[in-house]
């Protein structure tokens, strides 16, 4: 199998963490690729046709995408357990809100790197921090007893997107205020995989 990544990718950290919690690396080519919303590679392209990655390229079938739906497939494939059916609603919204998480701070990373300075909109850009700020609030107050049991893939999500915001946004400290979260955080990132996915 082929993963058409990109080494910053939250998303493709994702998956990346998933092949190495689940003992899977070996079975993935990993291809990075330069590509952007405004100029996709053609391997994206070909792989996805929404131009976006990560997408894996299977030897028994289409190719599939997104995230969500690849780290599935992963976890089917090896029974791993990250998206265990007894909690499995509290795992996917964990997901979900580590995703939209992602989601907005890329959206912030392109409002800067691909418009025009007197293009850019600041009020569309603190929307999007509005969003992440909001997850956070919510991610310290309500989830931390579940970010801290057995590893699941909403944890990877929540990380992936927690390394991004430092990665990307360090300047809006989202720590402040939000000791617990901060706290998990800080044993979770020790994690193996998770090292081995910073990107260089």
């Amino acid at each position: 199998m082929q993963l058409i990544a990109a080494p910053a990718s939250p998303f493709v950290r994702k998956v990346r963490m998933m092949l190495l919690e689940t003992g899977q690396m070996d079975d993935v080519e990993i291809v990075n690729v330069t590509t952007s919303p405004i100029a996709p590679s053609p391997e994206v392209s070909t792989a996805n046709p929404l131009s976006k990655i990560p997408a894996l390229i299977r030897s028994d079938g289409p190719a599939i995408y997104d995230s969500r739906v690849i780290t599935r497939y992963l976890d089917t494939r090896a029974q791993a357990g990250l998206y265990p059916q007894a909690r499995i609603w509290e795992v996917l919204t964990l997901e979900a809100t580590g995703d939209a998480i992602m989601d907005a701070a890329v959206l912030m990373t392109y409002e800067a790197r691909l418009r025009p300075d007197d293009k850019q909109d600041r009020g569309w850009v603190d929307a999007q921090w509005g969003k992440i700020s909001g997850a956070l609030d919510a991610l310290n107050a309500r989830w931390i007893s579940h970010l801290s049991g057995p590893l699941d893939m909403g944890q990877v999500s929540i990380a992936c997107a927690l390394g991004y915001l430092d990665l990307r946004h360090d300047a809006y400290g989202w720590r402040k205020g939000r000791d617990a979260l901060d706290d998990w955080f800080a044993v979770f990132s020790e994690r193996p995989a998770f090292q081995a996915t910073i990107p260089a």
